[in-house]
């Protein structure tokens, strides 16, 4: 199970939904019955589809915003124990399967000690938070132990999107929202926030507080690197009084990664190679809302060489992750 060449393939952003998050939340998380069905799924079928796309590894998540819905004491028990199912999952199939965290960013202490435990107890790769948290950015300096304890564990976290705030949603997409509803979502919405908490994280200073802190991004970082050169050359020269200029680009390339999921486009990937390396960036799909084959399939055209082909199906997950 690798790719034509013989490289092994690492997928860093395939979910999973647990059934205690989903029974609690009505359904309403991990998308369609198909997308759920799919996700709740650990054996044959996920196996399957892996093994015909020539995944070897899946590194699972849950999907977005699962202990986010409930109350701060209700969120961090719940988090231990899908943590708990999901080493289980792990441990059942350690040659197809490792994790990232589900933390319970209400309570930013407790979430930094559940990360801890699931590091050095369960042996995670990481964690995965929402873009936001009761609509409010990572950046602010509550949710900094988080940040502080992935650094100290040397593992990293990933960004992933979110519902967009009610507020952006009025004032920019709502006049089109029941006619393309999916513009609150992967076409739109999704980036605008994702990459406004990337771009946060970078102006807050948390990168200057935790050196070796690194973030993943997924969906080719949300369009930032397309935007690198412009936010840069702005941030670095701004020519106004009173006005801090900030290296934009050093910052984002020494402490962000970004995945290829459900952006499988040769120009994306190309100029992100060209602006930030190919050392940063991972292979991904966002399984099951995007079928696993493509993936695969587009990897194996986009005009790279070899070895930054390697780098991006599984060598800079490895090195990351300490796979």
């Amino acid at each position: 199970m690798t790719s034509e060449n013989g490289t092994q393939i690492i997928a860093l952003e395939e979910h999973f939904i647990d059934p205690e998050v989903d029974e609690l939340t009505g359904g309403r998380g991990g998308g369609s019955p198909v997308h759920r069905a799919r996700q709740a799924d650990f054996g044959d079928q996920r196996l399957a589809d892996m093994d015909a796309a020539g995944i070897d590894i899946q590194v699972l998540s849950h999907g977005p915003s699962a202990t986010q819905v409930f109350a701060e004491d209700s969120a961090v028990d719940l988090a231990v124990r899908v943590n708990d199912r999901l080493k289980i999952v792990v441990d059942d199939r350690p040659d197809r399967f490792d994790a990232l965290a589900i933390l319970p960013t209400q309570a930013p202490k407790a979430a930094a000690d559940e990360l801890e435990r699931c590091v050095d107890k369960l042996g995670f790769k990481g964690a995965m938070m929402p873009a936001l948290t009761d609509r409010r950015f990572h950046d602010r300096e509550e949710f900094w132990p988080i940040f502080e304890r992935a650094a100290a564990l040397d593992v990293p976290i990933y960004i992933h999107p979110c519902p967009p705030h009610p507020a952006m949603v009025e004032a920019y997409l709502e006049d089109y929202a029941e006619e393309y509803s999916v513009i609150l979502g992967p076409a739109w919405g999704f980036t605008i926030e994702t990459a406004t908490a990337g771009l946060r994280l970078v102006l807050s200073g948390v990168f200057d507080a935790y050196p070796n802190l690194q973030i993943i991004l997924g969906h080719l970082g949300e369009g930032l690197p397309f935007l690198i050169w412009r936010i840069n050359h702005s941030l670095a020269d701004t020519g106004r009084p009173n006005a801090k200029s900030l290296a934009f680009r050093d910052i984002f390339c020494d402490h962000f990664y970004i995945t290829t999921s459900g952006n499988f486009s040769d120009p994306a990937l190309l100029c992100s190679v060209m602006e930030m390396g190919a050392d940063r960036i991972l292979f991904s799909v966002d399984w099951p809302f995007v079928e696993n084959a493509p993936g695969t399939a587009w990897m194996e055209q986009v005009p790279l060489g070899p070895a930054d082909r390697e780098k991006i199906l599984s060598g800079n997950a490895r090195r990351l992750l300490k796979m």
